[in-house]
This record gives structure tokens, sequence and C-alpha cells, in this order.
């Protein structure tokens, strides 16, 4: 059954352990994560596909993701620049892919919407608008997950 809308979307990546979410948010983060050039973010990409790692390493690096967070945001400054909010949504997603578990809060789900919010940053600075397909690209790689 392939995924047609985000309530759907939603339920497949709830049904995911912490550690398939992680790997799931890494997919998504990935499809946006040129535009951010820090490297703590593929650090971060890399960290969340580990099945190995331990929480320590996680805090670790979800610390360093946290700081590229904070450095991009202060990129943005007050005229808002869309290529450097960009790049502060991906790192916003890198940071879900390395965060601690629990809180009620589904990691995979998380970067994915960040992830969008990355796209649409990126289609307004080139001028074409809020149309993007990140939503469809997140479908497809979580069906394809989901059939693993």
């Amino acid at each position: 059954m392939a995924i047609q809308s985000d309530s759907e979307f939603r339920v497949v990546l709830d049904k995911l352990p912490t550690p398939q979410q992680r790997e799931l948010a890494a997919r998504f983060t990935d499809s946006v994560a040129e535009l951010c050039n820090d490297p703590r973010i593929q650090a971060a990409l890399n960290a969340a596909r580990r099945p190995d790692i331990t929480d320590i390493e996680l805090g670790a690096i979800f610390q360093a993701a946290n700081a590229a967070s904070v450095a991009s945001y202060t990129q943005c400054g007050k005229e808002t620049d869309w290529m450097n909010q960009a790049g502060h949504f991906v790192a916003e997603a890198a940071k879900c892919c390395v965060k601690p578990a629990g809180n009620g809060h589904n990691l995979a789900w998380d970067a994915a919407m960040y992830a969008r919010m990355a796209r649409t940053c990126e289609t307004i600075a080139k001028g074409h608008g809020t149309e993007n397909r990140e939503s469809a690209l997140q479908y497809r790689l979580a069906d394809e997950y989901a059939a693993r």
C-alpha cells in the first residue's frame, strides 16, 4: 500500500522503533543535506545510521548538532535569508536524528517536517514559491523502508 497522505505517513512512522526512526530520519535529512554545509550535520546523519551507537555517543553528537543548529539560526539574521533559513532547518532535522529517545516525539516525523521546511525555504529563495515535492519523496522512502 502506497502512502497517500500525512496521516498514513504518520501511522507508518509511529510503528517504527526508535533505531529505525533514526535511520529513516537520516534518509529524510539526506534529501536536503546539501542546503547546509556544516560538517556536524553529516556526522549526525552518520551516527543515526549506526545500530551500535551508545547513549553517551548520541548525547555528544546531539550536542554538536544542536550547536550547528544554534549557529545556523544566528546566520539567518534579522532580515530573513531564505537559504540560510533552509540550512537552519536542515540542522534541526539532523538534530532530530540523534535526539534522545522519548518525550513523545517521533524522530522520523520531526526530521521529515524540518526537511520539508528546508525545501520550502530553498524554493522561496530560488523564486519558485512554496511548491515542492519533498512530502512525496518522504512517502516513497517510508514505503520502501516499511517493505524491507
